[in-house]
């Protein structure tokens, strides 16, 4: 009965989200939905999602605490060594026969990622030709990618990664450690662009060569994952490359014809010409 009560106060609350701030959550994978909303509340201040939601839709300092807690904002530099090094050798490869490229990281969190795409293009020569989009939900999450401001205990197994993916300087030239923090250089901030975006309810933003959203979409109901991917075929051109998750693939997907798979089982996806 306990349990049936909260499924209903859960369902009311994410309604009344979507109301009052646009956010919606109601198409994401119950279980990871459900997990989320129970362990912060657990961790809240409330008893109850009922004695909750009147201060969430009210105010918008609780409400935050809620959207840190249900986003995913697990990531690392150079995430999936294999997949970089894949980037860096089959991929950039078609991007520099353009005179300028737009990248899309949607899904970025902390940024480490499209902080890695830099540092990557920028070896490859490109610096000065691109620019990397990187979007979120969390604006508060944005806010620290925007730092670029990491625990130093991390860079051992970010220069582990950076070297298996195929970088070839010294990965320590890329930050400056200052006590516990590791402060990337500034330089790589001036060609991303870090902006709120809502995966569930926003349209696109421009024509991207590249699109990356990995390990987004696997808490995604079917129905959003299908407008992801509807989303990312519309701003893709012929010959863009679409980059999932490795759990993720675009079999049996509507727009699975457009594309082909890079070898490998990277889940990198060239759209086809014509």
């Amino acid at each position: 009965m306990k349990r049936d009560v909260e499924e209903v106060e859960m369902r009311l609350l994410l309604e009344g989200i979507e109301q009052v701030y646009g956010y919606d959550f109601r198409d994401y994978a119950e279980a990871s939905i459900t997990r989320r909303l129970t362990h912060w509340l657990a961790e809240s201040e409330f008893d109850t999602f009922s004695l909750a939601q009147s201060r969430l839709l009210r105010d918008r300092d609780v409400f935050d605490s809620l959207l840190r807690g249900i986003t995913i904002n697990v990531t690392e530099m150079f995430r999936d060594p294999a997949f970089f090094r894949m980037i860096r050798k089959q991929v950039v490869p078609f991007l520099k026969t353009y005179p300028f490229v737009k990248i899309w990281h949607a899904g970025c969190a902390t940024g480490e990622e499209a902080y890695s795409m830099a540092i990557l293009l920028n070896e490859e020569g490109m610096a000065g030709r691109y620019r990397i989009y990187a979007t979120d939900i969390n604006e508060t999450i944005l806010e620290r990618a925007r730092e670029g401001i990491l625990p130093v205990a991390e860079m051992q197994q970010f220069t582990r990664n950076y070297q298996l993916s195929g970088g070839a300087a010294s990965f320590a030239d890329y930050y400056t450690a200052r006590y516990e923090y590791a402060i990337l250089d500034p330089a790589l901030r001036k060609d991303i662009i870090f902006a709120p975006h809502n995966l569930a309810t926003d349209g696109v933003f421009g024509e991207m060569h590249l699109i990356l959203c990995r390990n987004v979409m696997i808490y995604f109901k079917p129905a959003l994952k299908e407008r992801c991917l509807q989303l990312f075929d519309s701003s893709l051109p012929a010959g863009g490359f679409l980059c999932l998750g490795l759990k993720e693939a675009l079999d049996r997907r509507s727009i699975e014809p457009r594309y082909e798979e890079l070898g490998g089982q990277m889940r990198i996806y060239r759209k086809r010409y014509g």
